[in-house]
């Protein structure tokens, strides 16, 4: 009998032969898995520190940028003109004057430019010579120029009153058109249409 259980013990030896490549074969395979999902995660690892990497360089960049538009923007601060510093009771009490000025000086250079052109009237050209035995020029011609320059001045008048009605709509008046700095209250009462400092003026640099 006992010769007889000999065949039993041997197939139990080539199944546990036979298992033993499939278990190796598992091992294998979770061997490989795991390789490739270590090859993952380095690559993961490797991409976050590449952007880790280059955000220090994009925050430079943009910090380099803002610099530019704050200097577009103080550029764009001193070409823009200045405000007027004076009220809005001051404003319409000037704008009052000036238009009531540019009236009388609109008359003014009307009434010289007719009595000029008066002085023409009848007259020929050679009529009215220079007198050698008194002296006396063409007396006529004299005051029609005198007329005319008379007429000249109350229309330069006029020209720079409705300049300075112009800044009054933009918001500047009262601001120096050489300095930029503002003209004294008490030059503008004086003279409504003013358009620079007496220091700017005795300079040469303006007219009035």
């Amino acid at each position: 009998m006992a010769t007889k259980k000999k065949p039993a013990s041997k197939a139990t030896a080539k199944k546990a032969a036979a298992k033993k490549p499939a278990a190796k074969k598992a091992a294998s395979k979770k061997a490989a898995t795991s390789k490739t999902a270590a090859k993952k995660t380095a690559a993961k690892k490797a991409t976050a520190k590449k952007a880790t990497a280059n955000k220090p360089a994009a925050k430079k960049a943009a910090a380099k940028k803002a610099p530019a538009k704050k200097s577009a923007k103080k550029a764009t601060v001193k070409n823009e003109p200045r405000k007027s510093p004076f009220g809005e009771k001051f404003i319409a009490a000037q704008k009052e004057a000036l238009e009531f000025q540019r009236a009388r000086y609109m008359r003014s250079a009307k009434t010289w430019k007719d009595e000029a052109d008066s002085l023409l009237e009848g007259r020929e050209p050679g009529d009215v010579q220079f007198d050698e035995e008194s002296g006396e020029g063409d007396t006529l011609a004299i005051e029609r120029e005198r007329d005319l320059a008379l007429s000249n001045s109350a229309q330069a008048a006029v020209d720079e009153i409705n300049e300075a009605l112009k800044r009054i709509e933009a918001g500047t008046y009262g601001i120096c058109i050489t300095s930029g700095k503002p003209i004294p209250k008490e030059r503008l009462e004086a003279i409504p249409w003013a358009a620079e400092r007496v220091e700017e003026k005795a300079a040469g640099f303006g007219r009035r």
